[in-house]
């Protein structure tokens, strides 16, 4: 959530209109409840303070001139109250449509859409391969995926990861969470299910509640989208001190999304799943160290792609292509050969305190200090099932095998290969 002070802020809808136009008219429309929630706000402060001062009163006050103002101090006690009734409604409205506005982003990120993100990096050398297969033709062939049978038990965009499909998969979390444990991140194993108000913390929620996956009832629970839910929230109305920060979580998990809106995009292999495996980082910090915070987290999500021998690409994210509480992202992008271009693989954003001032998560620069809101950061460390796919591709063979890469063979036994027999 933003700032409430930038409602007053005659920049903002400027900024919000870099994102989308139609925040831009929220922030308006948001503003313009504002004000009258203020005006609403002073009067009952008038008639609080001249309530104060004729209670004053009655104390010398005796017989008719006292009854006259008794019933002058009821009238006042009613209005103030039917008032206040009236604010609350108005703060409520307040409260709702500010969760609809997104964070601010950064004014030295681009302005624009997809079509402006800007390169800030590359690595790798593009592997040269004659007719690459694509990643689910691989996968088929060799035996590890097996789409079909996932299909006739939950519907499209489920897979079964068989064999050394599976094998592969573990190697992967294995790996990624020994490498980001080694760095100084603490492991958790979180709840996958969680409750309306977490997901309002991290912004999912209103903004994303068609593409999210929950239970029935009055009171339902949401499967997590990300583990970014769960870790932050996990702080969700502490205090912490300022020798705690930066605090850095890992986790492996499922993440579910139904991917409302994207029909059509995506819909063979493993790029855009109902569910998937994916580490997640998440660092929680003071605000004026979130900078470089976010820098060696997008550091060490491009480390596991340099370990794992993928060529890939950094972007910073133009305004109108960042996600809802970001206000700066880069997004690492993997070559995949069959596409003969760069797809996303990880999000690495720095918040700002969007999402500290939904959870109330802060932080004493000094003892004694007042509490002060914290900065967090997110960032695939990363997607499991993509990189699974972009090694399929990149690693391939010209007989159709899938070289493994070496930094992954410790966790696979030493193996070397996969072939339809398994791994050799």
């Amino acid at each position: 959530m933003i700032d409430p002070k930038l409602l007053d802020d005659e920049s903002l809808k400027t900024t919000l209109a870099k994102r989308n136009e139609k925040y831009a008219k929220m922030a308006e429309e948001l503003s313009l409840i504002n004000n009258r929630w203020k005006l609403l706000k002073a009067e009952i402060d008038n008639l609080r303070h001249e309530q104060k001062s004729r209670s004053t009163m009655m104390r010398t006050l005796k017989g008719d001139e006292a009854a006259s103002l008794r019933d002058e101090l009821k009238k006042l006690s009613d209005t103030i109250k039917e008032k206040s009734s009236l604010l609350l409604v108005i703060e409520n409205e307040k409260m709702e449509m500010a969760l609809h506005i997104p964070n601010i982003p950064y004014a030295d990120t681009p302005d624009g859409g997809e079509e402006n993100n800007r390169e800030v990096g590359k690595w790798g050398s593009i592997p040269e391969i004659e007719n690459p297969l694509p990643h689910w033709e691989l996968g088929e062939h060799l035996g590890i995926l097996d789409f079909d049978r996932a299909s006739k038990m939950s519907g499209s965009r489920f897979s079964i990861l068989k064999g050394a499909g599976a094998k592969l998969e573990r190697a992967l979390i294995n790996f990624m969470l020994d490498e980001h444990t080694s760095s100084g991140y603490t492991e958790m194993s979180p709840p996958l299910l969680v409750k309306r108000d977490t997901m309002v913390g991290t912004g999912q929620l209103p903004h994303l509640e068609e593409d999210a996956y929950k239970t029935s009832g009055d009171d339902p629970y949401f499967l997590i989208p990300t583990a970014e839910v769960v870790l932050v929230n996990s702080r969700r109305d502490e205090i912490l001190e300022n020798s705690e920060l930066p605090v850095k979580y890992v986790a492996a998990t499922t993440c579910f999304r139904s991917e409302a809106g994207s029909y059509g995009r995506d819909v063979r292999g493993l790029i855009r799943q109902h569910q998937f495996w994916k580490v997640e980082l998440v660092k929680i910090t003071a605000p004026e160290e979130s900078e470089n915070e976010l820098i060696e987290l997008k550091n060490n999500a491009e480390g596991i792609l340099k370990k794992l021998e993928l060529p890939f690409r950094t972007v910073m994210l133009a305004k109108g292509d960042m996600g809802f509480a970001a206000a700066r992202t880069f997004d690492l992008e993997v070559w995949l050969p069959s596409e003969n271009t760069y797809r996303e693989i990880s999000s690495c954003s720095n918040c700002t305190d969007f999402q500290a001032r939904r959870t109330k998560i802060r932080y004493r620069p000094n003892t004694g200090d007042k509490p002060q809101l914290c900065h967090t950061l997110n960032g695939s460390g990363i997607a499991v099932g993509r990189t699974l796919l972009a090694i399929l591709e990149n690693f391939q063979t010209p007989d159709k095998n899938v070289v493994i890469p070496p930094v992954l063979r410790p966790y696979l036994g030493g193996k070397a290969m996969i072939t339809p027999e398994g791994l050799k």
